[in-house]
């Protein structure tokens, strides 16, 4: 017989991830009684492995600093980028924003595992291998969950947070999912024993760009143990074209670019190469009555400038506060005061990611003769500043983008 469990919590999250572990360890540290529901057991795989500096602060503040730091995670200081025989790098502590200018490029399995029990010792109570079955929101939210040892839970709230991720719980639940402004991509990738001895800067992830298709990229992120993260995004129409299975797929592709291909020639390919597809999203509002949504449960542009985890630690960081203010009895504006500014950057990052896909953005990367002043705008873009309304790259991006890529092709 199925064991029937009951508990309550002034705030349970939904997942365990960055946004989740962030969340939960500063509400613990505001005194609320913090519940973690997480599907998966820790540590597992994901992907999103390389870092942005302005998660360092969302780290810091909620705690977790030294733990990350003594994890031996490898350290990275900006973005290379490279199309045919052109290559650029930008290095982030050379930006115009304010705050850290280096982070680290991480195995998610752990990172994520290291956040997740910096939350515990914060005081979240963490409950794995549990997932959500039902939700009713409202005034008393509850959650039914099963565990994966058949026993069945009931968990009551004042308040839910969502940080399922791509799991987008409530979303579905909820019927939130609105179709995504961008055209549907796949991805293919995996961890390799990599083998570079020489070409590679190991401080900063690369992107390298098709030589034939510039809408297809590669990534190669280096971690501190001698691999790599290695993987190819493009449309599924593209792929279909390719023989093969996905390691097949993905081998022929890296062999495709020169400069890629000679990087990875002694690199041994000892682990599954697996897919996601159809990974941008939306929905139709990031809060509503008793709950809102964080991270990608809300909302997920794309893979290119790895903006994924600042903007989980960004929302969470963000819902705390608004959360607090509700739960004290305070009057709050969850659109104004939550969605409205998240959504701020996120906006920055959409024009950016529009913009590396038809090219304009390229242009701008691979010009030559940028200004300083310029480039440690964009640097501060890339290194995930883009709530810095002080930046005019991210206050009028849109415009602004397209006049400076007209002075670059001009200059070409």
């Amino acid at each position: 017989m199925k064991n029937e469990h009951h508990f309550e919590a002034d705030v349970i999250i939904i997942g365990a991830g960055p946004s989740g572990s962030i969340a939960a360890a500063q509400l613990c540290q505001k005194g609320y009684d913090v519940v973690v529901l997480e599907k998966q057991h820790f540590p597992r795989f994901s992907i999103g492995e390389s870092l942005l500096p302005q998660c360092m602060s969302f780290i810091e503040s909620s705690g977790m600093l030294p733990a990350v730091e003594e994890a031996n995670f490898q350290f990275k200081n900006g973005a290379a980028f490279r199309l045919g025989d052109q290559y650029t790098e930008f290095d982030f502590t050379e930006k115009f924003s304010p705050g850290w200018g280096t982070t680290f490029q991480v195995q998610r399995g752990k990172f994520d595992h290291i956040l997740a029990q910096q939350a515990e010792q914060c005081g979240a109570r963490m409950f794995y291998g549990h997932e959500i079955t039902a939700v009713n929101t409202g005034n008393e939210p509850t959650l039914l969950v099963s565990t994966d040892q058949g026993d069945s839970h009931t968990a009551k709230a004042k308040f839910i947070l969502d940080a399922s991720g791509f799991g987008r719980v409530l979303p579905r639940f909820l019927d939130l999912e609105s179709p995504s402004s961008f055209p549907v991509r796949q991805s293919l990738f995996t961890h390799i024993e990599d083998n570079i001895q020489e070409g590679l800067e190991r401080n900063k992830i690369l992107i390298t760009v098709h030589p034939q298709h510039r809408d297809v990229w590669y990534w190669l992120i280096p971690f501190s143990n001698g691999r790599c993260s290695v993987g190819v995004v493009a449309t599924p129409e593209f792929l279909s074209q390719r023989s093969g299975g996905p390691a097949e797929k993905l081998k022929q592709l890296c062999q495709e670019d020169a400069s890629l291909n000679a990087l990875l020639t002694n690199s041994v390919w000892d682990t599954q190469v697996q897919e996601i597809q159809g990974y941008s999203c939306d929905v139709s509002t990031l809060w509503g009555e008793g709950f809102a949504l964080l991270g990608n449960a809300g909302e997920f542009l794309d893979p290119v400038f790895s903006s994924g985890v600042t903007i989980a630690m960004k929302s969470a960081s963000l819902a705390v506060p608004v959360l607090d203010k509700q739960l004290r009895g305070e009057d709050v504006c969850w659109e104004s005061e939550y969605a409205i500014p998240l959504k701020r950057g996120v906006d920055t990052f959409r024009t950016f990611v529009e913009a590396w896909y038809d090219g304009r953005f390229q242009d701008v990367i691979f010009s030559r003769n940028q200004s300083p002043s310029i480039r440690a705008m964009i640097s501060s873009i890339l290194a995930g500043y883009a709530w810095d309304l002080d930046n005019p790259y991210v206050k009028d991006s849109e415009r602004r983008l397209n006049v400076l890529v007209e002075t670059c092709r001009q200059a070409v």
